[in-house]
């Protein structure tokens, strides 16, 4: 089941990731140098075997040897294996532990004295446990000398191969304690970011984030049950007997998340639009693979069991295949899944060749999947904050280009609007001026020149009004050759002087509208009252605006209100009215 397990997502750590890989470094250097010399004999369990009789044939030199140092692998079917340690010179007497790493699910008997001791992951009573193998405590009395028989009970699953050291108790607890702290970080990281995930999956209305969730969520407890850390120091013990299962249910369901996840992640309705059926049909295969396991059916649990491995390996190339095809044809997130996915496949490749007898050496291989899982847990949150930060951007630009006008660049109705509003909303009293304009003689301009001539020089007084007016000046294109400015935090003097100013700059652009006249502009000019909202302050500037027409135009108009009568400005030029600048052949 072990190896069955690591099938799924195990990933090796970067170098960038320092501080896991510090931890990996500091667990074998504290292998390496506590361990005690050690040589190792077995055999399969034979009908009749006793313990006496499998010690005599060791000593008489009738099992095979190997290296406890390094992984071996024994049979996991027939009646199991026996497995005889012993130690090797120099002896120390002292507390002593012999520990097996990787844990294995199946039952491992300690046949010293006169009581054999079980160890196993899912034992809550035993006085003493380990934590990430198995650990069992040499009795005081037993001489450093004596070989330790053990026997390994048979599995339904496939086994992972496993190592044995003795150690003293000093070296072993200090080793416990590194791996602690270790995996604890590593747990640590991958359920915050999947806290971190259901959070925004709930904000952002977005199931993206569930699938990631679900996914990192059930390669966890996949680790957790590989590494009996739901055992020992979770105590999960509702998991007791049932971790198998539990298992083969996270390792499916893994898969199909992955899948859901890849599949909106990398956007391959877009990029992949071929690989994303068969993808989204491995997710729904793993479902029911689920269902079968479940099911206490003994054909389907069987079937379900013969067709899981299979479709692990489908599913990881499958899944890799379409992240390449994805990044290839420009999906982003395609690079973070390669980034946190292929990991996988290599450790998988590793795994695979260790349980077929390769690569004992590699001792590492079960904690770097811990580590990996939460290295890929974070490179995956990398990669769903820049999802999340693209699709910001994008609405962003969406938003602008709906309150941009697209001839001018400047704000359309509908965005002025409503910048406006949420001003007027911001403040009652701060003092406001709004300024309606109106291009003289634009339709004259369109129809002797051209509505090409008419688009450019609505463009120019756009820019020049835009440059004139302040960066917190609500300015934008009204409709037509109307153009309307709010001016925040602004008196009626500042507003009549900023008025003039925009008229003098429209006519010094000396766009000529004939041979006679130049382009000019019509300005009306209104105080912002504190029950005002926008249609009654459009509607005063626009009143202004026409008064200044009727006054002979390229010129500012104030609306004002004397004695509760609404009327136009008074059309003497004093304060109330600002004639511009004219041509000579206009006067």
């Amino acid at each position: 089941m072990e190896r069955l397990l690591t099938l799924l997502i195990p990933r090796r750590p970067p170098p960038a990731w320092r501080a896991l890989l510090s931890a990996l470094f500091w667990l074998t250097l504290g292998v390496a140098h506590a361990a005690i010399p050690l040589n190792g004999a077995w055999r399969q369990v034979h009908a009749g075997d006793t313990p006496a009789s499998v010690m005599a044939e060791y000593h008489q030199g009738a099992l095979k040897s190997f290296d406890p140092s390094l992984l071996q692998r024994f049979p996991h079917d027939g009646a199991g294996s026996w497995v005889v340690i012993a130690p090797q010179p120099p002896w120390d007497n002292s507390g002593r532990v012999l520990t097996i790493y990787p844990p294995t699910l199946a039952n491992v008997t300690v046949f010293a004295g006169s009581v054999p001791m079980t160890l196993a992951l899912d034992d809550f009573s035993a006085p003493f446990h380990g934590h990430g193998r198995l650990a069992w405590q040499v009795p005081v009395g037993m001489a450093a000398s004596t070989p330790i028989l053990l026997r390994f009970d048979p599995s339904a699953t496939l086994v992972a191969p496993v190592r044995f050291q003795v150690e003293p108790m000093r070296d072993y607890v200090q080793q416990d304690a590194r791996w602690l702290v270790f995996a604890s970080a590593c747990f640590a990281v991958m359920l915050a970011m999947v806290l971190m995930a259901l959070c925004f999956a709930g904000m952002l209305r977005d199931v993206t984030y569930a699938w990631y969730a679900g996914y990192i969520l059930c390669y966890c407890l996949i680790q957790g049950i590989q590494t009996g850390f739901v055992f020992h120091p979770l105590e999960w013990e509702w998991l007791s007997g049932m971790a198998v299962m539990v298992g083969s249910a996270a390792v499916a369901l893994s898969v199909a998340f992955a899948s859901l996840f890849m599949t909106r992640f990398c956007e391959l309705q877009r990029y992949a639009p071929l690989l994303r059926v068969p993808i989204t049909a491995l997710a729904v295969g793993m479902i029911q693979l689920v269902l079968m396991r479940s099911s206490q059916v003994p054909l389907l649990v069987h079937v379900a069991q013969i067709l899981l491995n299979p479709l692990l390996m489908i599913g990881a190339a499958l899944l890799l295949i379409a992240a390449i095809v994805a990044a290839a044809r420009g999906s982003r997130q395609a690079w973070f899944f390669l980034a946190g996915w292929t990991p996988l496949l290599l450790l998988t490749a590793l795994s695979s060749a260790q349980v077929n007898g390769a690569l004992p050496q590699l001792d590492w291989l079960n904690d770097a999947s811990v580590a990996g899982g939460a290295f890929e847990a974070v490179v995956l949150s990398l990669g769903l904050a820049d999802r999340a930060l693209r699709l910001r951007h994008d609405r962003d630009v969406v938003r602008v280009l709906a309150d941009r006008d697209a001839l001018t660049d400047v704000l359309n109705r509908r965005g002025w609007t409503e910048r406006v509003n949420t001003l007027l909303s911001a403040s009652t009293t701060r003092p406001m001026a709004l300024l309606f304009l109106d291009l003289d003689h634009f339709k004259l301009l369109n129809d002797r020149q051209g509505h090409n001539t008419g688009d450019r020089a609505l463009v120019a007084v756009a820019n020049a009004l835009t440059a004139e007016l302040r960066p917190g000046d609500l300015f934008g294109r009204y409709g037509g050759e109307e153009f309307v400015a709010l001016l925040d935090n602004t008196r009626p003097e500042q507003a009549m002087h900023v008025a003039t100013r925009l008229c003098r700059r429209v006519h010094r652009l000396e766009i000529p509208v004939n041979a006679e006249a130049l382009l000019s502009i019509s300005i009306g000019v209104t105080i912002r009252h504190h029950d005002d909202d926008v249609e009654s302050l459009v509607e005063r500037a626009d009143q202004a605006m026409y008064d200044a027409k009727l006054k002979g135009r390229n010129r500012v108009c104030m609306y004002r209100q004397d004695d509760g009568e609404v009327r136009g400005a008074n059309p003497s030029p004093g304060r109330r009215l600002h004639i511009v600048e004219r041509r000579e052949s206009d006067k």
